[in-house]
């Protein structure tokens, strides 16, 4: 499935409803997400994963142990190694904020890396206090890379032949947009 900004927005819209909603059934709305989606509590450890999520990270995080994440090595987009305790989801947890665009490198234990997008998300009770968080990995490819390249090519060429100076500005603004998530996405290592 390729994921879109407003694709895993909607996504972990429907995450934090099933969390907060439904705190003792969200598992099955979640098993059923196209995507890898896992849960944490306050001090971050990880007290729910899906399927997905053992297939990106190439093993079965350990619930109740494992922290912040569920891979067993994380690296930035530049290859330098990211602690656990410094990952996406442990800023959110510890800012009580969403992390956005941002990007890691996963790396498996059998050496194998997967560039992904994390979209860590805090969990609030119904006082406003901070529960939780949910976590959203999206997987990026080469193929995402083009994709997001098109993209912006079609928009400058819309632009080009919009008559209406408004609309040429908002395509050529998202054609700067899509090129440079490609770019982010052609800088991560190959898997």
């Amino acid at each position: 499935m390729l994921f879109t900004a407003e694709t895993a927005n909607h996504i972990i819209d429907t995450a934090l409803l099933a969390v907060t909603e439904h705190p003792d059934g969200f598992a099955e709305i979640l098993d059923r997400l196209p995507a890898a989606i896992y849960v944490t509590d306050i001090e971050g450890t990880i007290t729910y994963f899906n399927r997905e999520c053992v297939a990106l990270a190439g093993r079965t995080p350990a619930l109740g142990q494992d922290k912040w994440c569920v891979s067993w090595k994380l690296f930035t987009e530049d290859g330098t190694a990211l602690p656990h305790d410094q990952c996406p989801m442990a800023v959110a947890l510890r800012e009580g904020r969403p992390v956005r665009d941002v990007s890691a490198i996963a790396e498996r234990p059998d050496g194998t890396r997967v560039p992904f997008i994390p979209y860590p998300t805090p969990v609030f009770d119904a006082d406003g206090k901070l529960a939780g968080a949910v976590n959203l990995l999206v997987e990026v490819s080469r193929k995402t890379a083009t994709f997001f390249g098109d993209q912006a090519a079609r928009c400058h060429v819309l632009a080009a032949e919009a008559n209406d100076p408004a609309a040429a500005g908002t395509l050529a603004l998202m054609a700067a947009k899509y090129e440079e998530q490609a770019l982010r996405l052609r800088r991560a290592p190959a898997s």
